[in-house]
């Protein structure tokens, strides 16, 4: 008996990459899948039935079931039916798992209007899209679960601002969410995926790696801890029942483990009986916001916890290990 016996999915960017993982993991587990892609290129153009028609073969050929979708997630009454063939192919929506996104990496100084707009609007716009439609479904079911991928570029990319805005966006649509939603047992939540897919493989190292050796990056990855499918059991675990009480969470994927991000926290605060002056923050900023901010974390934060010291780490099972933040709950 799979852990998502009798549940229907949709996944957006299923054809390729973490999308794919996630898609074959679901049916796996025995959902009944819409496996939605575009099929365009990396930067968003073009379109290509063949990822999406290749991966519901291989659910049917695995004994699942599946239907694919082509539609634009960017585009609201196309994000709305790709929901609704769920809906119409299975009688309930239960699961919906946001992944498709493109890239158009640029500066901030240097990017266009167009390069902004286009990743928003698959990245960000895409996930309100496909949410909206199912939470209309599920508030009538009181269930469902929706889980939509962000990404440790939201935590500083320097070279990726429309990307980095529309991953933090999504984050922000996921607490809501969650925090509307929760009466109806409705869960939401989201993840920041590490994986070597295409993405990786369109980025200077990628090229290099592919130079230096033959293989791209995505390549290499498989069955190692950069395969984009490591992402996949954490979004079947979320998306079923024994998850109901998961909700309005971030996690970061990262190799063979997954790391909780804590919620924003208040760490320091300046007050007075009145309004305070600029003159009375220069002189009191020190002492009590901090001399030295902090800068923003960046994307290699995962790769850090296996730095920390030993002591810090539990073995829990053979072969399996947790750590937790050892200075009381933030």
């Amino acid at each position: 008996m799979g852990m998502l016996d009798g549940k229907t999915a949709l996944v957006t960017g299923a054809g390729r990459g973490i999308g794919r993982g996630i898609a074959l993991a679901l049916a796996a587990a025995g959902a009944k899948v819409v496996v939605n892609d575009l099929g365009a290129t990396l930067d968003g153009e073009g379109g290509d039935r063949s990822p999406a028609d290749v991966v519901v073969r291989e659910i049917k050929a695995a004994g699942g079931t599946a239907q694919a979708n082509y539609g634009n997630v960017a585009d609201f009454a196309q994000g709305t039916e790709m929901v609704e063939q769920v809906a119409n192919a299975w009688g309930r929506v239960d699961i919906v798992v946001h992944v498709a996104g493109i890239l158009r990496d640029r500066m901030v100084f240097n990017m266009s209007e167009a390069e902004w707009d286009a990743v928003v609007a698959v990245h960000l716009k895409g996930a309100f899209n496909v949410t909206r439609a199912a939470s209309t479904r599920m508030r009538e079911q009181r269930t469902g679960r929706i889980i939509a991928m962000s990404s440790v570029s939201a935590l500083g990319a320097p070279g990726q601002p429309n990307y980095a805005a529309a991953k933090n966006g999504i984050i922000g649509l996921t607490w809501s969410t969650a925090n509307a939603m929760a009466k109806y047992g409705v869960t939401a939540n989201a993840i920041m995926p590490s994986g070597a897919t295409r993405m990786i493989d369109s980025t200077p190292r990628g090229r290099e790696m592919f130079e230096t050796t033959g293989k791209w990056p995505s390549e290499q990855a498989i069955g190692t801890e950069r395969d984009p499918d490591n992402v996949a059991p954490l979004v079947v675990y979320l998306a079923s029942d024994a998850a109901a009480s998961v909700n309005g969470q971030v996690f970061h994927s990262f190799g063979y483990g997954y790391t909780l991000l804590a919620q924003p926290q208040a760490i320091r605060r300046l007050e007075g009986n009145r309004r305070l002056t600029p003159e009375e923050l220069a002189r009191l900023w020190g002492d009590t916001m901090g001399k030295d901010p902090k800068p923003a974390i960046g994307t290699a934060f995962g790769r850090t916890l296996n730095e920390r010291p030993a002591g810090e780490w539990k073995d829990i099972e053979a072969g399996i290990r947790a750590w937790k933040w050892g200075y009381g709950e933030p």
